[in-house]
């Protein structure tokens, strides 16, 4: 079954919104959300990014792949196609058709190279997925 990608207009290099929306999200979360937001500018030079529905939204041109969300006691990083990735370390919570999303709580551990690996594999479905149609 194929379904149309979801596509967000205004994505931009660098959008001043998600600056100032991490300016607010000061402390333990914000800092936890900046991390991982920053490791989404970096998959490619296509990246482009916008601020969607409060939070920071990463796309490959106008196609989302991830985005960030602080919470009272937990940060989110999420993929828009999170249900369709693999998972061997078994991060991704959530039961939607399509997104799944890590939850990151300050002073609990974090599998770092297996987050990483799951933005890196999300930009690469989304480039997939725009390049393939």
């Amino acid at each position: 079954m194929r379904t149309e990608l979801l596509r967000f207009n205004g994505a931009v290099e660098r959008d001043p919104a998600i600056d100032a929306w991490m300016k607010e999200h000061g402390g333990e979360l914000g800092a936890i959300a900046r991390e991982w937001f920053e490791a989404m500018r970096k998959c490619g030079d296509e990246v482009r990014e916008l601020l969607h529905d409060g939070c920071p939204v990463a796309c490959l041109g106008d196609a989302p792949f991830g985005y960030v969300n602080v919470f009272t006691a937990h940060a989110n990083v999420g993929f828009f196609h999170g249900a369709t990735l693999p998972d061997p370390a078994c991060l991704l919570q959530g039961a939607g058709k399509f997104t799944r999303h890590v939850q990151l709580r300050p002073g609990t551990a974090t599998d770092a190279a297996a987050l990483s690996r799951l933005i890196e594999t999300a930009y690469s479905d989304i480039k997939a997925r725009v390049e393939n149609g």
